[in-house]
């Protein structure tokens, strides 16, 4: 596997838009928006970093993160997601490695922090913890996790770029 992380490119739109669509086909709690979302953060100029994950000249995996505001603080705070690994290509290491580059380019930003809804189980390794902190909607606190890059702590509902709906 020659697998390196790289920054989207032009022309990179309609893979990423397809490996979405295929990565979160067989998710049950996917309702098919993951796809529209990327294109629609991209196209508001919210994507603020979207990496892929390339082996050869294929993409196989891709992240974004954008704004979002966690409670009253609107500046410095990043969403996770979302993240899309191929399903022939899962239980690889991809996501985490696209994880770790993403966070990485956020602590280079000076950002205080990264949130997700998400599972606990998977990205507890990363560091990040659901502690009730902070809510999203009707979202059971325990899938809301943050991960603080600097010396603060989140608190209130989070609010994502309108291209999450």
């Amino acid at each position: 596997m020659s697998l390196s992380i790289r920054h989207e490119s032009a022309g990179d739109e309609q893979a990423i838009h397809d490996l979405t669509v295929v990565a979160f086909t067989p998710v049950p709690q996917s309702d098919g928006a993951e796809a529209p979302i990327v294109a629609a953060l991209r196209e508001s100029g919210a994507l603020t970093i979207s990496l892929v994950a390339v082996d050869g000249p294929e993409i196989v995996g891709h992240i974004a993160f954008s704004p979002v505001t966690a409670g009253s603080d609107a500046e410095g705070w990043y969403g996770l997601g979302p993240v899309s690994v191929h399903p022939d290509r899962q239980g690889q290491g991809i996501g985490g490695a696209m994880i770790e580059e993403g966070l990485a380019l956020l602590r280079g930003r000076d950002a205080k922090g990264c949130v997700l809804v998400g599972d606990p189980a998977y990205y507890s390794r990363f560091g990040f913890r659901s502690d009730g902190a902070v809510s999203y909607g009707d979202v059971p606190v325990k899938y809301v996790q943050w991960l603080a890059l600097r010396e603060v702590t989140p608190s209130g509902e989070l609010r994502y770029d309108p291209a999450f709906g």
